[in-house]
């Protein structure tokens, strides 16, 4: 224990006013996770500060200290917060125990110190967590602008605090308060930008060598009420919009201050006619300045025609490196018991057809234990998507519960007997950052429901990472493809066939799945999402990547590519006798040839029988394939861009390789002339 700890916390202990004349200094938090060296702007507190110094009767009451905007010892944010009055957090799920330490160790040294918590992380239902919390003064709820400036304004009578709308405190009796909330902002040109007021002048200028991600909104708002998600619950299902002249000139901001990436908040990009004409700024002003380099956004649900042309536009300019197509499941059963079942199915398979025929890349979320889904449903899901032409990549998230969503409630757990464990936020790729003074973050992550029991839950999680290992992360699509095309076999039929090989004639097919099964059994007992490697570039990895690293390092390949074809071969001839197994060979062995490796000292040419390639790609783009026997040597180069560092090719091809599978060299189709032929 330190000599903080020893520190008592009274609930309800009465903020201090600054000396007469001085001015009211105000500390904002918003920490957020850093990404390979990047950070974002602190845009909430931003909105907030922003907000105050625009709306204030008297701006020049308030002074700002520079928000704290990433993770760091919590000592050191304690020591940065210290000569605050009042201290602003805007909270979720990211950085909500942290910040409740950094409050606590505030309050503990200076109790007069005055704490505010917002964000989607402070439950509705607030109570117990206030109870929990003394350290926090006043918790905001829903939007904060107009509440914060009014506490602000009347800071610290708390007396005219009870008015307040959308707070809730514990108040020095002991009784507990939470009032109804604001009415959301309707015109948000009412909040000024925080980009174009200055906001974040003070924290770029305070760190010149930090690479900003930009946060940005066009609207706010969700018309869905998705039931492990806090949005629409939220915003009670109403979009409301910023001014198109304000998100222009926001456009020309980032450029200006060459923000490379932005992240786009909204819930439905392309829910508004008008965002097809923001796409075209965003592209434009890119095109002229090389700014921001990528924009990422979440498709509005069922406007087709409008998610298909916004997202055609961003990629056209190469604002993003694929669209992400959210359905999250495809059972009807589940759709309905997570409220999904308004948002149309056929959007998406009518949009992940069209990008594909128009060489758009697009990646599939499936949420891996929601209720009402059972293995076989979401089995039959994923070879569905597979079936409709998704062979670029689908990522198979777990389920964990957001304390605001309906999903929270206990009563919702127990009518779908959710069962869940509590385990650390681990971000894929994530470093191990383990600094001596600081709070791991936590989830609850659902392990088990009423229609998959933990058994089945370990099952579906073992089949997503051999799905992903064989086919998304491309050590074995070409085979898959091939013998689903010329035999009908499903998708699913062969990835569970090398989920049940026989551990004495196919082990290193059967250790895969060991690791496998260890490691979802391992989720279910709190350990970790991804599987840490300090000898692979000291990160978390997906299990299949790590499988792939794995496979690399340990000099496995062939032994893998030969179990893997033995299996395949047996798979389909099983129930397909006849057909022509020389040709799942020649793809065993053109795939093997394919997949990048790092010491890679000579190109590689492969004589074939059958144009594998160009059946193989006709299926990756939509387009109708017919396996020809044409004899041709394919040309592969290995040594243009060689990999001599084992670490620089995990990193680059591997991990970087992620979202698009971009696994493969680049195959050159020879056709056999009387030369080659004389050489093969």
């Amino acid at each position: 224990m330190s000599s903080n700890d020893r520190h008592p916390i009274v609930a309800g202990s009465p903020p201090v006013a600054p000396s007469a004349g001085a001015p009211l200094k105000v500390g904002l938090v918003q920490i957020n996770n850093s990404f390979s060296g990047q950070n974002y702007l602190p845009y909430s507190v931003a909105l907030l500060q922003t907000y105050v110094e625009q709306k204030s009767a008297n701006p020049s009451r308030y002074s700002f200290l520079t928000p704290l905007y990433k993770r760091i010892r919590i000592a050191d944010a304690v020591a940065s917060l210290l000569d605050a009055d009042l201290v602003g957090f805007s909270t979720y799920v990211w950085n909500g125990r942290i910040s409740l330490e950094i409050a606590r160790r505030l309050k503990a040294l200076k109790p007069g110190i005055f704490i505010v918590f917002g964000g989607p992380h402070v439950p509705d239902q607030p109570e117990s967590f206030m109870r929990a919390n003394p350290q926090i003064d006043i918790a905001v709820h829903n939007e904060g602008e107009r509440t914060f400036l009014a506490m602000l304004e009347t800071f610290p009578d708390r007396e005219a605090w009870q008015s307040l709308p959308g707070v809730s405190y514990v108040k020095p009796d002991g009784s507990f308060v939470r009032n109804a909330n604001i009415d959301r902002v309707r015109d948000l040109d009412e909040i000024p930008s925080p980009f174009l007021e200055g906001a974040f002048d003070a924290i770029m200028a305070a760190n010149p060598n930090e690479s900003w991600i930009g946060l940005w909104e066009t609207n706010r708002g969700c018309p869905f009420r998705c039931t492990f998600c806090d949005w629409g619950s939220a915003t009670a299902a109403k979009v409301t919009k910023f001014g198109e002249e304000r998100l222009y000139a926001e456009v020309d901001w980032f450029a200006q201050k060459k923000i490379e990436y932005i992240f786009c908040c909204d819930a439905n990009f392309g829910i508004q006619k008008r965002d097809v004409d923001i796409a075209k700024y965003v592209s434009k002003i890119k095109q002229s300045t090389g700014y921001p380099v990528a924009l990422s956004v979440q498709n509005t649900k069922n406007a087709t025609e409008r998610a298909y042309e916004t997202q055609k536009i961003l990629s056209d300019a190469g604002l993003n490196k694929g669209v992400a197509l959210s359905m999250q499941s495809v059972d009807m059963t589940t759709l309905e018991a997570i409220k999904r079942d308004n948002i149309s199915l056929g959007t998406y398979m009518e949009l992940q057809r069209r990008f594909t025929r128009d060489k758009v890349e697009t990646y599939s979320d499936l949420i891996l234990g929601l209720p009402g889904e059972t293995y076989e449903s979401f089995v039959k899901g994923v070879d569905q998507l597979m079936e409709n032409g998704q062979h670029n990549r689908i990522q198979f998230n777990n389920l964990s519960i957001l304390p605001n969503a309906e999903m929270g409630d206990p009563a919702y757990q127990a009518r779908y007997g959710m069962a869940t464990v509590e385990s650390k936020i681990i971000n894929i790729h994530g470093e191990r950052i383990e600094l001596d003074d600081d709070v791991p973050e936590v989830q609850d992550l659902v392990i088990a429901t009423s229609s998959t029991p933990l058994a089945d839950w370990r099952r579906t999680r073992v089949f997503c990472w051999m799905t992903a290992l064989l086919h998304f992360d491309k050590l074995f699509q070409i085979p898959l493809i091939l013998a689903h095309g010329i035999s009908g076999i499903a998708y699913r039929d062969m990835i569970e066939a090398f989920m049940a090989a026989d551990p004495k004639r196919f082990p290193k097919i059967a250790e895969i799945n060991t690791f496998f099964h260890s490691e979802a059994e391992a989720i279910q007992k709190g350990g970790s999402e991804y599987v840490f490697s300090r000898e692979y570039l000291n990160i978390f990895w997906p299990a299949d990547e790590f499988i792939f690293v794995k496979l690399t390092a340990d000099g496995a390949f062939d032994a893998f590519y030969e179990e893997a074809g033995r299996l395949l071969s047996e798979t389909v001839s099983a129930r397909h006798s006849g057909l022509p197994m020389d040709v799942i060979d020649e793809a065993v062995r053109l795939n093997h040839a394919l997949v990048h490796q790092p010491f890679a000292k000579e190109d590689v040419k492969i004589r074939l029988r059958y144009d594998l390639l160009d059946y193989w790609r006709k299926v990756r783009d939509g387009e109708q394939a017919l396996l020809r026997e044409v004899p041709q040597v394919v040309d592969i180069d290995r040594t243009s861009k060689p990999y001599t560092d084992f670490q620089k090719w995990c990193r680059e091809i591997v991990w970087w390789g992620n979202k698009k599978g971009a696994y493969l060299y680049s195959p050159r189709a020879l056709a056999i002339t009387p030369e080659l032929a004389g050489h093969y």
